[in-house]
């Protein structure tokens, strides 16, 4: 475990007393691998961890809950009509979760009970498009343990799309978190401009990017993006490695024959508003990372540089965001 804060900043209960500095706490933990209840167990250990760190927010990896598909390259994941992958997605499907059902309950509860934020990635299964698809959710629960906004990836990621649908823009929102305003975005879809653009023009200046590991996916865009956008960038990531795949799974034997020894080896990190690591990506190990960030780095970078301020040209180029949640059927019934 490394913790980097000053605790001569803290108060008793472990809250920081200074109205410009929160802690952040990074989870890099491998889940309990396609088992919905145990991770959220699993989950809930680590928020108590954090918050007993004095943590404001705590962040955990892409698709940690319940796992992210790494069966699907390694089994012949696009053949059609595979008996072995239709029976690992009805898996996949019933350990998903259901915000809809109190699936989240338990981790709400840690949260309300600690005072603090989370933002989780999720699998989703998504009750408002008919219960039976999933998407790629990062969910961010506010420190009285409601569920603020849920963000299904804009575009699963090449082989993703084999078992992910594809989200909509209802999730591209901020929230206040202490002095900054908090936004996220999962995997490569922190890639994309315009998504990046959505964040910057809600006032974000503590970006979160969320991912499923690796550190050759977090090394470089999370320092771009907090030269972009002159915000703090917290990327998490997970971990996975072959004793991660339980005897119970459904193909468990077919599945640790395929697999590699280390599939994700986390990589997380946190880059300062100008670029300069904060703590640099770590791998290969689970733990909590805590650091403690000022929002008057931000107030100080963005005197050069503002891309949704006075550095930004709205007469000229603007964007726009459709943030209704996409369904394939409106009812319109008599009162």
């Amino acid at each position: 475990m490394i913790c980097l804060p000053n605790k001569k900043n803290f108060t008793p209960s472990g809250k920081i007393m200074s109205d410009k500095r929160i802690s952040v706490g990074l989870v890099q933990i491998a889940p309990v691998w396609l088992n919905r209840d145990a991770t959220i167990d699993k989950i809930v250990s680590w928020i108590d961890k954090a918050a007993a760190e004095g943590c404001t927010l705590v962040v955990f990896g892409e698709a940690l809950l319940p796992g992210y598909p790494f069966w699907v390259e390694r089994t012949d994941g696009a053949r059609f009509d595979s008996a072995l992958q239709k029976s690992l997605y009805a898996h996949y499907v019933s350990q998903a979760v259901c915000v809809e059902n109190g699936d989240l309950e338990q981790i709400s509860a840690a949260a309300r009970k600690h005072g603090i934020s989370i933002y989780l990635g999720t699998i989703e299964r998504a009750s408002d498009r008919g219960g039976h698809s999933l998407y790629c959710s990062m969910v961010y629960i506010d420190a009285a343990g409601t569920i603020g906004s849920v963000h299904r990836k804009l575009m699963p990621t090449y082989e993703e799309r084999l078992v992910w649908a594809i989200g909509d823009g209802n999730g591209l929102q901020t929230h206040r978190v202490g002095p900054f305003t908090v936004g996220g975005l999962n995997c490569w879809e922190n890639w994309l401009p315009l998504a990046r653009a959505s964040l910057y023009a809600l006032g974000e200046d503590l970006h979160v990017a969320i991912w499923p590991g690796s550190e050759r996916n977090t090394a470089d865009i999370t320092r771009f993006i907090a030269r972009e956008s002159r915000s703090f960038v917290v990327s998490v990531s997970g971990l996975m490695r072959r004793e991660d795949i339980g005897a119970a799974l459904p193909h468990a034997d077919a599945l640790a024959d395929a697999a590699d020894d280390l599939m994700a080896n986390g990589g997380s990190c946190v880059a300062a508003p100008n670029g300069e690591w904060v703590l640099a990506p770590q791998s290969g190990e689970e733990s909590l990372y805590v650091v403690e960030i000022d929002h008057r780095r931000v107030l100080e970078e963005r005197h050069s540089l503002d891309v949704a301020g006075h550095y930004s040209r709205p007469d000229v180029t603007r964007l726009i965001v459709n943030r209704k949640r996409q369904t394939t059927a409106e009812f319109l019934d008599n009162e």
